[in-house]
Order: C-alpha cells, then sequence, then structure tokens
C-alpha cells in the first residue's frame, strides 16, 4: 500500500468523501483526487493536518510504518468486515427458513424461529460496528434492511388483503395474485426509499 492508498484507506474508512477531507485539509477537491491517484503528493503542513484528523502518525501516512494499536485496529477491523458479511447471510437464511418452514407447516411458529436467526444477524452486525469505526459497505447495509422487511412487508400486504379484498392469507412470502401485486407495490417502495437513503448518508 503506497501513500495515494493510505489516504484514500483513512478516507473510506472515516466515512467521508474527497469534498469533505478536503474541506478538513484546506485544499481543494482535484488535489485530494491527485493525491489518491498517485498524480501529486501532499506537502508536510497537509500531511501533518492528516494525521491529525485520522489519528494516525506521519510516520504511518509517509511510510505506512504502523503503532501496536493501528495493528490491533486492522484486526478489529477485518472481525467487523467478517461479521458484516455474517449478518447478511444470517438475515438471507432466516428468510429461507421461513418460507420453506411456512411451505411445509404453516404455523406462525416457524415465521418466528426463522426471525430469530435474522435477529442474530443483525445482532452480529451491530458488534462489527462496535468493534470499528470503519462503516458497512453500501450493499451489505441494503441487503440487510431489504432482507428484514421482507416478511413483514408480505404479512402486512396479506392482512390488507384482507381487509380490503377479502381474499389472501397473512403468510411470509405473498401468495395469490392480488397479494402478490399489493406485495411487489409495498416491497418496490421499501427497496426503493432504503436504497435512497443509505445512499445519501454514505455520500
Amino acid at each position: 500500500m503506497n501513500m495515494a492508498d493510505r489516504i484514500q484507506y483513512l478516507r473510506k474508512t472515516k466515512g467521508i468523501s474527497q469534498e469533505e477531507l478536503a474541506d478538513k485539509v484546506g485544499v481543494s477537491r482535484q488535489a485530494v483526487s491527485k493525491w489518491e491517484s498517485e498524480q501529486s503528493t501532499p506537502d508536510l503542513e497537509k500531511i501533518i493536518i492528516m494525521s491529525n484528523f485520522f489519528g494516525v502518525t506521519t510516520d504511518y501516512i509517509l511510510k505506512g510504518i504502523e503503532p501496536i494499536e493501528d495493528q490491533e485496529q486492522k484486526s478489529k477491523e477485518i472481525a467487523s468486515k467478517i461479521l458484516y458479511i455474517s449478518s447478511t447471510a444470517f438475515v438471507a437464511i432466516g428468510l429461507f427458513c421461513a418460507f420453506g418452514e411456512w411451505y411445509e407447516k404453516q404455523t406462525m411458529e416457524a415465521v418466528w424461529g426463522s426471525m430469530i436467526i435474522q435477529v442474530i444477524g443483525i445482532a452480529g452486525y451491530f458488534i462489527g460496528k462496535l468493534l470499528s469505526i470503519e462503516k458497512a459497505p453500501f450493499y451489505i447495509d441494503w441487503l440487510n434492511i431489504i432482507g428484514i422487511a421482507f416478511m413483514p412487508v408480505s404479512m402486512l400486504t396479506g392482512c390488507i388483503s384482507i381487509l380490503i379484498f377479502k381474499q389472501g392469507i397473512i403468510a411470509p412470502y405473498p401468495v395469490g395474485v392480488l397479494h402478490i401485486f399489493i406485495f411487489c407495490l409495498a416491497f418496490f417502495m421499501v427497496c426503493l426509499t432504503s436504497f435512497i437513503f443509505i445512499r445519501k448518508r454514505t455520500k
């Protein structure tokens, strides 16, 4: 990892844009872009400002020499990444377990059991957040939200279908043409809204 990579890594770990870093350091966004693409290097004054802002030594930015605490932090960051990915896997497993159990038994106990699996996944996600200041990737946040929202949206739209149109069932996945239609509209809105919200937050 060279100096350009280290500056980019520190910026992304902090969860800020090139423009935000430029404001903190007192340069233009284009200057930060050139630092990260190895077209130029920051002067010593800017390196000192960045080391204070990111909480690292100037030696780390210049040479990549890490104090022991930074090495420990890196281990925590790796663990948090594993937990982030695992959280999405647990959310997906819970979802498919609910589908299979409902198809076979059609009892709410099957749904609650699957939701516990999802809760374990979300607990792992927040433990990952506690371990490291590094934010979860956009796709992890988005997949977790839509994975968790799927069953509640399906059951809610099933309820609407019964109350308004007197047909359908409350199930973890849409059943019947009308239920599927209402679910698709509602779930699309959830996906779109969450996508826009998370994208804005990560910019």
